[in-house]
């Protein structure tokens, strides 16, 4: 991979914040990181939860919709989609002294995993495979970052 002098640059300044946000962070007590850490997940995870809830990738854009099939009848009320998944059951925010991670319980990443990605999943045990669309799940935007630099502000400046 090649660096450009502006890539250089933006490089190393991001080294210097991350030098001096660590440095900022190990003057908090590993206690105090773990509750600043656990409310920047939970915060994350509600960003998360919310876009689910609005059928939207982290970027913004809409989710290809359903299929129309043969079992679908018009005027029936459905579910949209993923809306148990989002719900604290199986989106997990957990965080220590060290990190804070938004994941899904194991017993769902499959089924997570192939519509993040649009992958083929067999629907059937007679081997028919469908090919998904892909509908990112998870995912960082300028909300999130924002929400983390104000909650981490809120905290160091306390």
């Amino acid at each position: 991979m090649m660096l450009t002098k502006a890539g250089r640059c933006a490089v190393a300044e991001l080294h210097e914040v991350e030098e001096w946000l660590g440095a900022l962070l190990s003057q908090l007590e590993p206690a105090m990181r773990t509750k600043m850490l656990r409310e920047v997940a939970r915060d994350v995870r509600r960003i998360q939860q919310n876009n689910i809830t609005l059928q939207r990738s982290p970027d913004g854009t809409a989710w290809e919709p359903r299929r129309v099939t043969a079992r679908t009848k018009p005027g029936r009320i459905r579910r949209k989609m993923f809306a148990k998944l989002k719900t604290a059951k199986y989106l997990k925010a957990r965080a220590n002294a060290n990190e804070a991670v938004i994941e899904f319980l194991p017993a769902v990443q499959r089924l997570v995993r192939v519509h993040h990605y649009g992958l083929r999943e067999r629907i059937n045990k007679q081997g028919l495979e469908v090919k998904y669309a892909s509908r990112p799940l998870l995912g960082f935007n300028s909300e999130a970052e924002h929400n983390v630099e104000v909650i981490l502000s809120n905290w160091l400046s306390q």
